[in-house]
C-alpha cells in the first residue's frame, strides 16, 4: 500500500523540474557571445541553440503525449527529467557546435511533453475545486526561472565558462529528479491512447487553427530580438556583470506583466490581446529607435519595456484555445492544449529564426524592427477573428 503523498509536496517536486526546464529553454540567449567564441560559429548561427531547442518542443509536445499516453505518469516522469539532465550534459560537454545542437535538442523533447504530463499530475494530486491553484504553483518553477535561473546560469558561465551553466541546469534536474521519484504517486490516473481523430477535428476547425496562428506570431515576435539580447546590450556598452543585473530586472519585468496579463485577459481574451500586442509592437519600436539613436540608457528602458510586454499575452492566449477547445471539441481539450504549447514554440523558432537572417544580412541591430512586423501580422489576424467572431453572434441572434 503506497503512503498517502502530500499533494503539496508533488506539486513542489514539480516546481523543482519546472525551474530547471524554464531555466534551460533560455539560457544560451546570456550565453550566445560565449558559445561564439568558442566554436567560432556567426552570431545567427549560434541563434540556434534558441530556434532548434523550440522546434524541439513543437514536436515533443504532441508527438510524445501521444505516443506515451498509457505509460505510468511516475516513470514517465522520471523517463522525461533523465532525458532533460542527458540533454543538458551533453551540451556541457560538446566537442563541436552541431553536439551541442543535439543536446539542446534532447532536452527540448524533454521539455515538450513535461508541460503536458506535469500539468495533468499538478490537477490529479488536489480536489478538483483546487486544480487551476495546483497548476499555477507548478508554473511558479517557470517564473521563477526567468527571474533567476536564466540570468544565474548567464553568470556562472561567465564567471567560469559557458559549459558550467548547462552542467547547473542538469545538476538542478537531478534534484528534481530524485524529489519526483519520492514525492510523484506511482498510482495516478492515466490518460490512456490518444483519439488521433482529435488532430483531425482540432485542424478543420477554423477558430481553433486561426488562434494557434495568434499564438504563434504574438508570441514569436518578441524572439527575433529578445534571442539577440545579450549582443544589443553589449553594443549599448553595459559590461558583462551589468547584463546579468539587466536580465534579472528583464526577469522581474516579466512576471509583472505575466500576472497583469492574467489579470486583463479574464474578461475577454481577444480584445485584451488586440491591446496587449499593440503594446508589444510599440515596445520593439521603442527598441529599435534607442539602438539607432545609441543612448543606452534609453536602450536600457527599450530593454526592460520588451520585458514587461513581451509575454504579456500568454495568458490570453492559453485561455483563447482552452476556451474554444471547450466550445467547438470538449473530448480534445488536452490535445489542443499541446498544439497551443507547439504553437508558441513555432513562434519562438520563427522569431529567432527571423533574427538570424536580420543578425547574418543587416545586422543585429534591425531585429527589433522585425520582430515587430510579425507581431504586426498577430494583431491583423485577432482583428479579423473578432470581427468573424461579431458576425456569428449577430448571426445566432438574427436567428
Amino acid at each position: 500500500m503506497e503512503k498517502k503523498l502530500s499533494p503539496n509536496l508533488t506539486l513542489l517536486a514539480l516546481a523543482i523540474n519546472a525551474f530547471a526546464i524554464g531555466s534551460t529553454e533560455f539560457i544560451s540567449v546570456g550565453l550566445l557571445p560565449m558559445i561564439v567564441k568558442s566554436f567560432n560559429v556567426t552570431l545567427a548561427q549560434a541563434g540556434l541553440t534558441v530556434s532548434l531547442y523550440a522546434l524541439g518542443v513543437t514536436i515533443g509536445a504532441p508527438l510524445l503525449t501521444v505516443l506515451t499516453g498509457k505509460w505510468n505518469r511516475r516513470n514517465l516522469m522520471l523517463g522525461i527529467m533523465i532525458l532533460f539532465i542527458s540533454g543538458n550534459l551533453l551540451a556541457a560537454f560538446a566537442p563541436t557546435f552541431s553536439i551541442l545542437l543535439v543536446g539542446r535538442i534532447l532536452a527540448a523533447l524533454a521539455h515538450g511533453i513535461f508541460m503536458s504530463v506535469s500539468t495533468v499530475i499538478a490537477a490529479d494530486v488536489v480536489e478538483p475545486s483546487r486544480r487551476a491553484s495546483a497548476i499555477a504553483i507548478m508554473f511558479t518553477g517557470l517564473t521563477v526561472a526567468t527571474v533567476t535561473g536564466v540570468p544565474l546560469g548567464t553568470f556562472i558561465g561567465q564567471q567560469t565558462t559557458w559549459n558550467m551553466s548547462f552542467i547547473f541546469i542538469a545538476a538542478v534536474g537531478l534534484i528534481g529528479l530524485v524529489a519526483s521519484s519520492f514525492l510523484v504517486p506511482r498510482h495516478l490516473p492515466i490518460p490512456g491512447k490518444v483519439d488521433l481523430k482529435g488532430f483531425k477535428r482540432i485542424f478543420s476547425n477554423k477558430p481553433l487553427v486561426m488562434s494557434f496562428l495568434i499564438t504563434a506570431f504574438g508570441y514569436g515576435g518578441t524572439f527575433a530580438a529578445y534571442t539577440y539580447l545579450s549582443p544589443i546590450l553589449e553594443n549599448f556598452g553595459f559590461s558583462a556583470s551589468a547584463i546579468v543585473i539587466i536580465l534579472i530586472v528583464y526577469g522581474l519585468m516579466v512576471a509583472v506583466g505575466n500576472t497583469v496579463g492574467g489579470h486583463l485577459a479574464n474578461e475577454n481574451p481577444l480584445a485584451s490581446l488586440i491591446k496587449m500586442f499593440g503594446l508589444l509592437m510599440i515596445a520593439l519600436l521603442f527598441l529599435f529607435v534607442t539602438i539607432m539613436v545609441g543612448n543606452n540608457i534609453l536602450g536600457l528602458i527599450g530593454a526592460l519595456l520588451l520585458g514587461l510586454f513581451a509575454f504579456m499575452n500568454v495568458p490570453g492566449l492559453q485561455l483563447y484555445v482552452v476556451q474554444l477547445a471547450e466550445k467547438y471539441v470538449p473530448q480534445d481539450i488536452t490535445l489542443a492544449s499541446a498544439l497551443n504549447i507547439a504553437a508558441f514554440n513555432i513562434g519562438i523558432t520563427l522569431g529567432s529564426t527571423v533574427g538570424a537572417q536580420v543578425t547574418g544580412k543587416i545586422g543585429v541591430a534591425y531585429t527589433p524592427i522585425f520582430g515587430a512586423i510579425i507581431v504586426l501580422l498577430a494583431i491583423l489576424l485577432t482583428i479579423q477573428v473578432q470581427k468573424s467572431e461579431a458576425k456569428s453572434v449577430l448571426t445566432e441572434c438574427e436567428d
